[in-house]
C-alpha cells in the first residue's frame, strides 16, 4: 500500500473512527505542515463514518483546529452524564448538522463532486454505496450525516439521502477503497494500514473485516471503546498527537520528509494547544 516519492499522486482513505477521528486530524495536520502536496494533489479523498468528516476537511480545506474543537466539544458533552452518548439530551446528529452548516462553503457540492467519496450503507439491503456526486450543499451535508449514523447509538430512525435511508458507512466499508496501491490509508486502529498506531505484533492476529485490516490486541479493542465512548480530553489530545507523529514517520519512510521535527516530550504535541485544568478533568 505504501508508495514512495516520485510516483503518481495518492488518493486518501479515512476509516471509520468515531471520536478517534482526532487521530486522523492529527495525521492530516502533519501532512499539511510537512507535505501539503499529498493533500492538494490527491485525486480522490474517501471516508467512512467520522472518517468522512476528516475527508471533507481535506477537500474543503477546513480549519483543522476548528474541526478538532468541534469533536472535542462533542466528546465533552457526551461525557457529562453516566449514560454518555445514550443520554436523551445528547444528539450527535444535531451537533454534526449545526457544525456542517457553519463550516461548509455554499458551493460545497461543486467542490466535492468527483473528489470527495463518502461511504454509506443502504438500510434496505445492507449494500455499500460510495457517493461522489452532489447537487447541493444540503446533499453534501446529508451524505456525511448518513455516513455517521450508527443505529441505536445515534437514534432509531436513519436519515435519508435522495429519498433512501442509509446508515453508517463503516458497517460495510470501514476503509473505503482499501487495498488499492494508489491509496494512502489512515486509521486510528492498528492493522495493515499506511498511517496507524503501531502495536507490538508478537502473537497478535491481524485479519481483514468490513474492507479493512484490524489487528486483534488489547490496545486496539480499547481504541474501539474510545471511538464510541470518548475518554477524557487529555487522552483524545494524545491521540491527535499520535496521529501527527505517525504521519511524520510515514513521510520519512517514503522519502517525502528528510528531517524529522523534534519529537514532543512529556506527552506534549508539536502544535498541541494548551488545555485548561477543567478540560483535562472532563
Amino acid at each position: 500500500m505504501e508508495t514512495v516519492a516520485g510516483r503518481s499522486p495518492l488518493s486518501l482513505s479515512f476509516s471509520g473512527s468515531g471520536f478517534l477521528s482526532l487521530y486522523q486530524i492529527g495525521a492530516v495536520k502533519a501532512l499539511h505542515d510537512l507535505a501539503p502536496d499529498v493533500l492538494m494533489l490527491a485525486p480522490k479523498v474517501c471516508g467512512a463514518s467520522a472518517g468522512s468528516l476528516v475527508a471533507a476537511a481535506v477537500v474543503f480545506k477546513m480549519d483543522l483546529d476548528e474541526l478538532k474543537k468541534i469533536i472535542l466539544d462533542a466528546a465533552i458533552k457526551a461525557r457529562k452524564t453516566i449514560f454518555g452518548p445514550f443520554y436523551p439530551t445528547f444528539n450527535l446528529l444535531t451537533i454534526l448538522r449545526n457544525a456542517l452548516l457553519n463550516v461548509l462553503p455554499e458551493n460545497a457540492h461543486q467542490v466535492a463532486t468527483g473528489r470527495l467519496n463518502v461511504a454509506l450503507t443502504r438500510l434496505s439491503d445492507g449494500k455499500t454505496i460510495l457517493v461522489s456526486d452532489f447537487k447541493s450543499k444540503e446533499e453534501v451535508m446529508q451524505t456525511l450525516i448518513c455516513s455517521c449514523f450508527v443505529p441505536l447509538y445515534c437514534g432509531l430512525v436513519p436519515p435519508m439521502f435522495r429519498g433512501v435511508r442509509y446508515i453508517d458507512g463503516a458497517l460495510t466499508n470501514f476503509q473505503p477503497l482499501f487495498g488499492l496501491k494508489s491509496m494512502l490509508t489512515i486509521s486510528p486502529f492498528t492493522g495493515e494500514i499506511d498511517i496507524c498506531p503501531r502495536d507490538c505484533p508478537v502473537s497478535h492476529l491481524c485479519f481483514q473485516i468490513y474492507n479493512t485490516s484490524f489487528q486483534l490486541s488489547v490496545q486496539n479493542l480499547c481504541r474501539v471503546s474510545y471511538a464510541l465512548f470518548p475518554p477524557p480530553v487529555v487522552v483524545l489530545n494524545n491521540f491527535y498527537c499520535e496521529g501527527y507523529k505517525d504521519a511524520v514517520l510515514y513521510l520519512i519512510a517514503n522519502g517525502k520528509v528528510h528531517r524529522c521535527p523534534p519529537y514532543p516530550t512529556a506527552g506534549k504535541c508539536f502544535t498541541e494547544p494548551k488545555c485548561s485544568k477543567e478540560d483535562h478533568e472532563k
